[in-house]
């Protein structure tokens, strides 16, 4: 009896200490799996908001901070073209950070530009900027299209209803961002009949960092497919382009270089945006405004 009740005992022993392993073991699995997704969250909220050793640029002040004269510190007085393409990288950047989206092409295979914008979500970017094109589009019904929202972030309508979308003084404050953040200075200079507030060049690191990565973007990093380009990459050669900034960035190289970087980037140029939009993981709002520029 005391040997039968003695193994029962250690039976049960055994039963319950594999349990205790087993929930153990349960518990440490549950707790890597969370704090792996509390990880990859904690990375994309860096990545948003740009939390790194390295400053990081939105694509506006790349736009910018390439057309900006490093010791005069304002853009040309001749560039007609930055201000609507400002307004292009703010869709862009919105739409890269998972912000924006184009409605669905539908049965009827709507184009690009005939496809409305719709906020796909409304969290703050910590881009005060970006917040407040967010907001007008989440906010506007009906929905409007990439290029009618170039317009109306540029100010360019004549109906006096839809002016409040009008973001105002974009470069200036894309300039102080830069000033925060350490790239650019602020004085003020004397153009004979009236003071002006410029921005020049002060960490000649970062602007030269941005230059090198276009330039290899289409020299020693070219790839030959646009699909394989990094996103944000491709959209900053694309958008320095329709804002008229692009050729400050090949000034410095070699003929030889240049007339390849060049060759490259009408490559790019050529791309027909309604096919390159319908790739797999292709970006169709960055297509758009791309194609808004080049209609």
């Amino acid at each position: 009896m005391t040997s039968l009740a003695q193994r029962t005992s250690g039976l049960v022993q055994r039963r319950t200490e594999a349990i205790r392993s087993a929930a153990a073991d349960k518990l440490d699995k549950e707790s890597a799996v969370e704090e792996d997704d509390e990880a990859r969250c904690g990375e994309e909220e860096d990545e948003d908001r740009g939390d790194s050793k390295e400053t990081r640029l939105t694509l506006m002040e790349e736009v910018l901070l390439l057309g900006l004269k490093d010791r005069e510190g304002y853009t040309s007085f001749w560039n007609d073209c930055i201000s609507s393409g400002l307004r292009g990288c703010m869709l862009v950047e919105l739409a890269l950070r998972g912000r924006l989206n184009l409605e669905p092409c539908g049965v009827r295979r709507k184009s690009l530009l005939a496809r409305k914008v719709l906020c796909r979500s409304d969290a703050p970017t910590g881009d005060v900027l970006l917040d407040e094109a967010l907001k007008h589009i989440k906010e506007t019904q009906p929905p409007e299209s990439v290029q009618s929202w170039i317009e109306l972030l540029s100010g360019e309508t004549w109906n006096p209803l839809k002016l409040h979308y009008q973001l105002r003084n974009v470069r200036e404050r894309l300039a102080k961002n830069l000033v925060e953040k350490g790239v650019l200075t602020t004085e003020k200079q004397n153009f004979l009949l009236f003071d002006m507030t410029t921005h020049p060049l002060t960490n000649n690191t970062i602007k030269q960092r941005l230059v090198k990565k276009v330039q290899d973007s289409v020299l020693e990093r070219w790839v030959n497919d646009p699909q394989r380009m990094d996103k944000r990459v491709l959209a900053l050669i694309l958008l320095a382009h329709s804002s008229d900034v692009l050729e400050n960035a090949f000034a410095p190289l070699q003929d030889d270089q240049y007339d390849l970087g060049m060759k490259r980037v009408h490559t790019l140029l050529e791309l027909e945006p309604e096919k390159e939009s319908a790739k797999p993981n292709a970006n169709e709002l960055m297509w758009a405004v791309v194609a808004a520029f080049t209609k």
